[in-house]
């Protein structure tokens, strides 16, 4: 396919630039894939849009506020440093803009500087030498790492707002967008319902938003991104499955994550790894049967995934019905719901 073909017009006054509060406010779109119809909800609605059996399944990755503005030695120039993960032995995988090479010294706090040991296609690392361990450095200095989308600097609201009620597991540097929209009550209203819930864990990294630059998708390569999946999850999976009820992702990180598992072992195993599953369409699903997700960029991996599991055709069609409706789109906004 081409991607072009995963292109929509597309109005960016839409793009949400906080969430609503409560989460559970957001609005929903429900597209079911059997007949091809559309219904406007909300995230407080979803118990009712279940049924008693079916099974939940969410990410708690927990979002780092890994973005942190260094100082290049000797000039004295800021650059944003994005920290993306521990690499052991104090080396870091970083993401930093401007003209830096390898050698440069990027003081980012009191007694805390990184040296860039490798800056190239593959990607930027780090070497670091600090008396304070750098995650708490972060927490102390860094910001959420809002997506580019959202045009303005991040606050102290959104280490609240950009991450989930169940974050568990810290490593992300973006948060599973759907789960931003549950509540306690909402979870509580959908224990009552008798619908299940259990956990994943992907940390969102950088292969997420990895831009497709071929025109054929098809020799696009995903970034890979580590996950876990417990023993817990992988029994009340099989449960599901085998009682004939839904597996319902709550987002395409969860999709992922159990569809490697399921596309290794042919079934969802226990199994932590990581994840380089690309999901376009004429994928075959083992895992999932629903999926909740927010409205994504166009031309991108996650449209894709969207688009394998309910057909291009019927995704244009719901994203149309999103924009004439003014749903809210990307991190902050509304959510969509596919059965």
């Amino acid at each position: 396919m081409q991607l072009s073909d995963f292109d929509f017009p597309f109005d960016p006054n839409l793009v949400a630039a906080q969430p609503v509060e409560p989460r559970d406010r957001a609005r929903l779109l429900v597209l079911e894939r059997s007949t091809g119809a559309l219904m406007h909800r909300h995230v407080a609605d979803l118990p009712a849009l279940l049924h008693p059996g079916d099974l939940l399944v969410l990410n708690d990755t927990k979002v780092v506020p890994a973005r942190i503005t260094g100082i290049t030695h000797p000039t004295g120039k800021p650059v944003e440093i994005l920290f993306v993960k521990d690499l052991g032995g104090d080396c870091w995988e970083v993401m930093a803009k401007g003209n830096l090479r390898v050698g440069q010294i990027l003081d980012f706090g009191p007694g805390a500087r990184a040296t860039i040991v490798q800056r190239d296609a593959a990607g930027t690392r780090v070497k670091v030498q600090s008396r304070i361990p750098v995650r708490d450095i972060l927490y102390a200095q860094g910001s959420m790492p809002l997506p580019p989308y959202i045009k303005r600097p991040a606050t102290d609201e959104d280490r609240r707002w950009y991450q989930t009620v169940f974050a568990k597991h810290e490593g992300a540097i973006a948060a599973p967008t759907a789960g931003l929209h549950f509540t306690p009550e909402v979870l509580a209203e959908l224990e009552r319902w008798g619908i299940g819930r259990t956990m994943v864990t992907l940390h969102v990294g950088p292969g997420t938003f990895k831009p497709v630059t071929t025109e054929r998708i098809e020799d696009h390569r995903m970034g890979a991104e580590a996950f876990e999946i417990g023993e817990e999850t992988a029994r009340a999976v099989e449960r599901t499955k085998h009682a004939g009820r839904r597996v319902v992702a709550v987002g395409t990180t969860v999709v992922r994550a159990l569809e490697t598992a399921a596309a290794a072992q042919g079934r969802v195993v226990p199994m932590a790894g990581d994840s380089t599953l690309f999901i376009t369409p004429g994928f075959r699903f083992q895992a999932i049967d629903a999926l909740m997700t927010n409205f994504h960029l166009p031309k991108t991996t996650l449209l894709m995934l969207v688009s394998a599991l309910a057909g291009l055709d019927l995704v244009r069609k719901a994203y149309e019905e999103a924009v004439r409706e003014r749903y809210r789109f990307y991190s902050y906004g509304d959510a969509m719901l596919i059965l």
